[in-house]
């Protein structure tokens, strides 16, 4: 196995050029780099990690601690943070906790035992514990996607209230009145906020609030299967359901077809986070569609800009903004004349609502394959 010193003899200089060239510190000229870099190649050098280490006292790796790694919100986030820290030479350790307390908890020990250089976390609930003991043992942490009552951590989000308030609003300008959502655990901020959105748009609306048409569960296929089940049952049915978010979305539309509801005829369908082009031929969801890749990719770069000492002081809250789309999943209710929604796309429309078709469970849109459980 060669060594450092096999390096610097080869190249014709010392073993702290070569050190230089590797940790790109220090000035080197063009012409000694590329010899040592021509060297490095000839032997086939790999540096000694772990020495690295050892004297830098970093281990050039993060941690990326999600919820949901089967999610393509979350797998989006992923590409944002491994693309920022990749540029600039760190490594991406993956966690997937489903949203379990317990085992974001393991993780967090883990990840403290390994001395990762610093950790990205969706956090599993708004109790702040998690983040107490990353505190505690000095592991710098953003967190991404939810909001954190802590001033002492930076976050990188998009605002789930507005986008939510935007979605509810888009339905009231359609015509509906009874609007379920259908969301996530309570003790999950995003959950809570677009609750709040939810509400919020309907009172600025004068509509009365109607706590039997809020249903919390889990952010899955499964629990939105469950909870359309349960509000299809409530009477007077609602015309609209808002799924606080896509795979909550798909749970829904499955419920609907086994109950014969097309969409939009006889119910509309809106929710948060847009799907992959990839995973929809023809996409059809009205959506609020996050900037995951850039929350990522700021997340990343926050943490690093503490690591090299560039950001200091208070945690920074960073909060993008959200965009809607509106498609065919959302039309005005089957009672009343189409009326023209007061809210504007963000981005070109969809196809018309399918309203003048044969009724077809067609209607419903495709799902994406393997996407039902």
């Amino acid at each position: 196995m060669s060594t450092i010193s096999d390096v610097a003899k080869l190249a014709g200089v010392s073993a702290m050029t070569v050190s230089r060239v590797l940790n790109n510190s220090g000035h080197v000229s063009r012409q000694t780099r590329s010899r040592v870099e021509a060297a490095i190649a000839e032997l086939a050098y790999v540096p000694n990690a772990l020495g690295r280490q050892l004297r830098s006292k970093r281990t050039t790796m993060l941690a990326l601690v999600l919820s949901d790694i089967m999610n393509p919100f979350f797998t989006t986030i992923a590409r944002g943070v491994e693309d920022e820290a990749g540029a600039r030479g760190f490594s991406v350790m993956f966690c997937n906790t489903d949203e379990s307390e317990r085992e974001e908890a393991q993780y967090l020990l883990m990840l403290v035992e390994r001395q990762v250089d610093g950790v990205l976390l969706v956090p599993s609930n708004s109790s702040g514990k998690s983040l107490r003991m990353l505190l505690a043992h000095r592991m710098p942490v953003v967190v991404l996607d939810r909001r954190i009552q802590s001033r002492r951590v930076d976050s990188v989000r998009s605002d789930s209230e507005a986008g939510a308030y935007t979605l509810t609003e888009h339905l009231v300008g359609l015509g509906h009145r009874r609007i379920a959502v259908l969301t996530g655990r309570r003790s999950v901020s995003t959950s809570a906020d677009r609750v709040a959105g939810y509400r919020r748009a309907l009172l600025d609306a004068d509509l009365e609030l109607d706590d039997d048409l809020v249903i919390y569960g889990e952010y899955n296929q499964v629990d939105g299967h469950r909870m359309a089940q349960r509000i299809l049952a409530v009477e007077p049915r609602p015309t609209a359901i808002f799924a606080a978010n896509n795979f909550i979305a798909f749970g829904v539309m499955r419920a609907l077809r086994e109950a014969g509801i097309r969409v939009p005829e006889d119910m509309s369908i809106v929710a948060f986070d847009d799907l992959p082009a990839a995973w929809m031929s023809d996409p059809f969801l009205t959506v609020v569609d996050q900037p995951a890749y850039e929350i990522g990719r700021r997340g990343a770069e926050l943490l690093l800009s503490r690591l090299d000492g560039s950001t200091s002081g208070p945690g920074h809250e960073v909060v993008l903004s959200s965009e809607l789309i509106i498609r065919r999943s959302s039309g005005a209710p089957r009672a009343l004349p189409a009326v023209t929604s007061t809210v504007t796309a963000a981005s070109t429309a969809g196809p018309e609502p399918l309203a003048s078709q044969p009724p077809s469970t067609e209607s419903l849109g495709p799902v994406p394959q393997g996407a039902m459980p």
